[in-house]
């Protein structure tokens, strides 16, 4: 699974005390939601049901009946934040019936968010091996030629 965020220079969002405005907010700065998405809004709406409940294990039938949405949608934007690895998954039932639920990794958004500082750092770290790479093969290219 490909691992994406958005990275844009911004403030921390402190000084505000609605939990719902700051989340949106947020959500919009990391590239999960769209500049037009509210509270109203399914990918908000399904952060929101691992943001209150961040100890239960969902179904994703489950979350298509809260979000009254279809499974598809639910998918799509589930896998957005299990890109992130803000999420964990689980199993429910037995044999042939056993069915994926997943919760906010850790029960816990702080904690969550860990795993994606972890994937920034990795991904900085590669494209400074890779910059540093590019610049020996362009002195050699200066020195060659």
């Amino acid at each position: 699974m490909v691992f994406q965020l958005q990275v844009t220079k911004n403030t921390p969002l402190t000084g505000e005390d609605d939990y719902e405005k700051v989340a949106v907010d947020f959500l919009r700065l990391i590239g999960y939601m769209n500049e037009s998405a509210d509270t109203a809004s399914i990918p908000y709406r399904l952060f929101e049901c691992f943001l209150i409940h961040p100890d239960k294990h969902w179904l994703v039938d489950e979350l298509a009946v809260t979000l009254e949405a279809t499974k598809a949608t639910v998918y799509r934007h589930l896998n957005k934040l299990k890109g992130m690895d803000i999420l964990e998954e689980g199993r429910e039932g037995e044999g042939v019936t056993v069915r994926k639920t997943y919760r906010l990794r850790y029960g816990n958004l702080a904690k969550a968010w860990s795993f994606v500082e972890a994937h920034v750092k990795v991904a900085m770290e590669n494209y400074a091996e890779t910059v540093a790479h590019l610049q020996k093969l362009v002195s050699r290219r200066t020195l060659d030629g």
